[in-house]
């Protein structure tokens, strides 16, 4: 298995968009940050259906915020297929 076919990212496939004629999966990943104990930390990760040798997953900062793992998880699941899109862009050159 080379890196290009390694999964793209270890969090939760949350959704799949579609912008400028390209398909991305979409995942909800969590910081890793053990000071942090009291609150989980979510972020997105972007990742071409189709991507190329060298293509990186694309990731938001944290944008997710709650007191529980569930939370964090269910706010995720009701972003809407527009409000991605919107990440995706912000995140593109």
């Amino acid at each position: 298995m080379t890196a290009h076919d390694a999964r793209p990212s270890p969090g939760q496939h949350l959704a799949t968009v579609s912008h400028e004629g390209r398909f991305w999966d979409v995942y909800l990943e969590f910081e890793d940050n053990p000071r942090q104990l009291e609150h989980f930390r979510g972020l997105l990760a972007f990742s071409a259906v189709d991507r190329t040798e060298g293509e990186s997953t694309l990731r938001t900062n944290p944008i997710l915020i709650e007191t529980s793992y569930e939370q964090v998880v269910r706010r995720a699941q009701m972003l809407e297929a527009h409000q991605l899109s919107s990440f995706l862009r912000s995140l593109l050159p």
